[in-house]
């Protein structure tokens, strides 16, 4: 009788307990996206393609399209990248951009869509891009990224 009565009270307890709250995107999301992409500046404007990499999803299902291709996978892209600027400093020149717009979808993913220009280089170039990113457990990382010239 008393097993029970203690297994009663351990469900009715369970039934009671409080849900977790819904996680939400916040303006720390914000930020915190803002501030991947800072990074991403910074390691790129180094002349550091391994550290600006880190911002992308290191995940055989990335998808970055520039110049008319899509290209699948984090070694991929990281090939591109090196194979176009060389992976220095000297080859990458200078990045800057402007964040537009950050479009949270659900908790935990946000388009971001902005402008890059790029001087310094013989790759010189600018215009708009358009990034898909996803909260991993690493933090923040792009999963998609759709790249254009002017």
């Amino acid at each position: 009788m008393k097993a029970a009565t203690v297994v009663l009270a351990l469900l009715a307890a369970a039934g009671c307990a409080t849900p977790a709250p819904a996680r939400r995107f916040e303006r720390g999301d914000h930020r915190a996206i803002a501030g991947l992409l800072e990074t991403q500046r910074q390691a790129w404007n180094r002349g550091d393609l391994a550290a600006y990499m880190e911002g992308y999803a290191r995940t055989p299902e990335l998808v970055f399209t520039s110049g008319g291709q899509i290209r699948r996978g984090w070694e991929e892209t990281f090939r591109r990248y090196r194979t176009t600027y060389g992976g220095d400093k000297a080859g990458m020149g200078q990045l800057t951009f402007e964040i537009l717009q950050v479009q949270p979808l659900g908790a935990d993913g946000a388009v971001v869509l902005g402008r890059w220009r790029l001087t310094g280089t013989p790759n010189a170039a600018s215009g708009v891009f358009s990034i898909a990113l996803e909260r991993r457990p690493e933090g923040w990382r792009i999963v998609h990224d759709h790249t254009s010239r002017d």
